[in-house]
């Protein structure tokens, strides 16, 4: 049975480029756009179900090419690990949590840049949690004392995983190692592998300021992901990293604080995209400043200053697709559409938009069923209170 949905009176963000119109009608029929337009160039069918969305904005779902759900919370002294915080039966139920929230913010697609296990998709898919679409890395791929090996300088035991429900880390060295642990990512449900190729803030062993994995290793992984159309995904800071990941063939660069010209002309000559994530460095700014964080985390983001607002502008002034991923979990998931508020103030409003919609289902390879409203694409909508192209404010939840 054919199902018909009529959006009236609205104002329209396509998230094409092109300005917001108003008195836009959007009819929907069996979950995709069959027409949109503004005034009388769209009629109206009969038998078909309107809503007047009079003074609200019509937009597509947004995206988040960089979540953590099945992390613990960082903020909470004491109990550093999923299973010390959420034990048993809780951890799931807490999981669940992470990914309904998702959909509460606006946010229809995520990409998890690891340790959660892919059978959080299968619930979802199967309508047992509802939640957003979900592209998953299971566990991280590192080098040992890479940012993806959270042991204590103490700690000679194997890396292990944070509850039993999550995926193990793959802390590999050499070049098979990585290759085994790469096809064992993807023969557990991985939809993108994720590298760890340089150091990290949250770490504890980790160098910053150095390259992790070696190109050949890297490569390696890159291959494994594309012989089953599949792309990498990188951690990684600093320039020298950066053009070591445009080398050996991976997709996207997350966080990329350090970009500079030299790394960004690589990235887009080999069709690279940076996926920022201010909002994390927000959050790690915010506890160095309480006094919460570890010592070796406040020095390290003392380094960081305004060093990843002039990489997204590098990036943009190089050409490099700039998408969306905040690194928020825990309590601080909810704080997802923060990222957007942020790259407004260096991108400006309706960019920021574009970069948490069209070009993030570009990256993710699902650009011909979301990302923009155009006709013949998914009803993948958000309907919101407020005009996000207007302002730089995107705390405003959606509403539909």
């Amino acid at each position: 049975m054919i199902k018909t949905l009529v959006l009236q009176n609205a104002t329209v963000i396509d998230c094409t480029g092109q300005e917001p119109y108003s008195n836009a009608t959007v009819i929907i029929e069996n979950g995709r756009i069959l027409k949109v337009g503004s005034g009388k160039s769209v009629t109206t069918p009969r038998n078909a179900q309107l809503i007047d969305v009079s003074g609200k904005v019509v937009m597509p779902g947004l995206i988040d090419c960089h979540t953590h759900l099945g992390m613990a919370d960082p903020d909470v002294p004491g109990l550093p690990t999923a299973s010390d915080q959420h034990p048993g039966a809780a951890y799931p139920f807490y999981v669940a949590e992470q990914i309904s929230q998702c959909l509460t913010e606006g946010f229809t697609t995520v990409r998890d840049a690891g340790q959660t296990d892919w059978s959080f998709k299968l619930a979802s898919q199967s309508g047992r949690i509802l939640g957003p679409r979900m592209f998953l890395s299971n566990g991280w791929i590192s080098q040992t004392g890479g940012h993806g090996d959270w042991r204590a300088r103490h700690n000679r035991s194997a890396s292990k995983s944070e509850h039993v429900l999550a995926p193990i880390p793959g802390v590999k060295d050499g070049v098979d190692r990585v290759r085994q642990n790469a096809r064992e990512q993807l023969r557990t449900g991985a939809d993108q592998l994720k590298v760890m190729a340089g150091g990290g803030i949250s770490s504890p062993t980790s160098q910053m300021d150095v390259p992790q994995f070696t190109v050949e290793e890297l490569a390696a992984a890159v291959y494994e992901a594309k012989v089953v159309k599949k792309h990498c995904m990188a951690h990684v800071f600093m320039p020298e990293a950066i053009i070591n990941c445009a080398k050996a063939g991976i997709l996207s660069i997350e966080h990329g604080i350090f970009l500079d010209e030299k790394a960004a002309k690589a990235m887009r000559e080999n069709g690279m995209y940076l996926v920022p994530t201010l909002t994390v460095l927000q959050r790690h700014l915010q506890r160095a400043r309480e006094g919460t964080s570890p010592e070796y985390m406040r020095q390290k983001v003392a380094l960081v200053g305004g060093a990843a607002e002039e990489a997204i502008r590098i990036a943009i002034a190089a050409g490099v697709p700039v998408a969306s991923g905040s690194d928020v979990y825990g309590r601080t998931a909810p704080n997802k559409a923060w990222e957007l508020e942020l790259k407004a103030k260096i991108m400006g409003p309706m960019s920021s938009l574009i970069s948490a919609t069209k070009t993030s289902a570009e990256l993710l390879g699902i650009s011909d069923q979301v990302g923009t409203i155009e006709n013949g694409k998914l009803a993948d909508l958000i309907i919101l209170d407020f005009n996000p192209s207007m302002t730089s404010d995107f705390s405003a939840r959606a509403i539909m």
